[in-house]
């Protein structure tokens, strides 16, 4: 499974990212052109050196003066470039994310009077266009970032004085979920168009996932630090044929609770968002009989689940174990029509599969099988065999 890990160990910026791709493979020549074709911009590339590290260092030469674009007038920039679907489709998804932020910092609810300051000139649409050609040039699979230095202090823009990381590059952080760290130096390290074109592309982790390293790049940054200013990237064969995602388990004992309380409670959880929930029956200390709750959770809704469950029980605490990691198959629910004894019934079928792309399991949905069963009067058993029997002739 062919990956691409982000490893912002010195910050991002859009240009960094390009200058990162390109030094990992992706053809230079042709990502200059398609940004010259759809930008009024010119692309100087070349290689530089930072304090040892060698780096593709990526200049976008804009006009001198631009008018502040509007997201409307961005979002037709991009379709009028008739830039290829896939990168189209990226680009427009990166802006919406920006102008989403934005929106929420200034509490403005109609995108279409959104202004854009920084993110929204020339060098900014170069650098989400030419990063979007070059990820998707690079054939990876999956596409994963390790926690991002964001530095601290404060900085000067088109608001005034703000805080590092600037508050519509927060809302992208925590919109894409992604890790990040501070540091010591009163600096910028991370862009909004940087956060947003990693908060679109890249999955969160906290450590590179297990794998053989196939490529290095480094994309320079501009600001001059005491180590050096670049985007480290790896392209990586991963060893696992699963994806690597984060969960946190909860877990608490409850007793003097009743199966009516503990019901509730498992249908309260999942539909808060929790992954998975497990009730089982255990023995406390002098043979009290009780419950053990667990719950798989993403990090972001353990604190509200666990707290529903405080609420919910009358436990004093909730455990949180260690472990934040599991590898799942990628999964996708697909909609089956199939006939059974002359009649044609609908269900939705779930299939999974590895990152290349080989069926690891398909079923059936229950719900909508239990339907049919009163229809057809067939068991649901049955049901499901021949639905899922037709799904693997389809969807293999």
């Amino acid at each position: 499974m062919k990956s691409l890990i982000f490893n912002p160990f010195s910050g991002v910026a859009g240009d960094m990212i390009l200058g990162c791709t390109l030094d990992l493979g992706a053809d230079r020549e042709a990502v200059k052109e398609l940004i010259e074709a759809s930008v009024p911009v010119s692309v100087d590339i070349r290689e530089v050196v930072k304090e040892g590290i060698k780096a593709v260092d990526v200049k976008i030469n804009v006009p001198e003066r631009e008018h502040v674009r509007t997201y409307p007038e961005l979002v037709d920039l991009i379709k009028e470039a008739k830039l290829p679907s896939r990168v189209e489709a990226s680009a427009l998804y990166i802006f919406l994310k920006m102008a989403e932020a934005e929106a929420s910092v200034h509490g403005e609810k109609d995108l279409e009077k959104l202004h854009f300051h920084e993110v929204g000139q020339s060098d900014a649409l170069a650098d989400v266009i030419g990063s979007s050609a070059a990820i998707h040039s690079l054939g990876c699979d999956s596409v994963y970032c390790t926690p991002i230095n964001v530095e601290s202090g404060t900085i000067e823009c088109a608001h005034g004085t703000l805080p590092v990381p600037a508050p519509a590059t927060l809302e992208l952080l925590r919109k894409g979920k992604l890790y990040f760290r501070g540091g010591n130096e009163e600096k910028e390290l991370l862009t909004p168009t940087g956060a947003a074109i990693l908060s679109h592309f890249a999955r969160p982790v906290e450590t590179f996932p297990p794998g053989r390293v196939i490529s290095i790049g480094y994309g320079a940054g501009d600001t001059e630090l005491k180590g050096p200013n670049v985007l480290q990237g790896v392209l990586s064969d991963l060893d696992s044929c699963l994806i690597p995602d984060m969960i946190e388990i909860l877990e608490t004992n409850a007793d003097d609770v009743s199966g009516e309380v503990l019901g509730n409670l498992f249908e309260e959880l999942l539909a808060m968002g929790a992954k998975d929930v497990a009730i089982i029956p255990a023995t406390m200390k002098k043979g009290r009989p009780a419950h053990i709750i667990k719950v798989i959770a993403k990090p972001e809704d353990s604190a509200k689940l666990a707290r529903k469950i405080i609420i919910e029980t009358g436990s004093l605490g909730v455990r949180v174990i260690p472990t934040r990691h599991r590898l799942m198959a990628a999964r996708r629910i697909e909609s089956l029509k199939f006939e059974i004894e002359g009649e044609i019934y609908e269900t939705a079928i779930k299939i999974a599969r590895d990152p290349e792309g080989v069926l690891l399991n398909i079923s059936a949905e229950f719900e909508d099988c239990k339907k049919i069963t009163k229809l057809s009067g067939i068991p649901v058993k049955e049901v499901m065999r021949r639905a899922e029997e037709d799904a693997r002739k389809l969807f293999s």
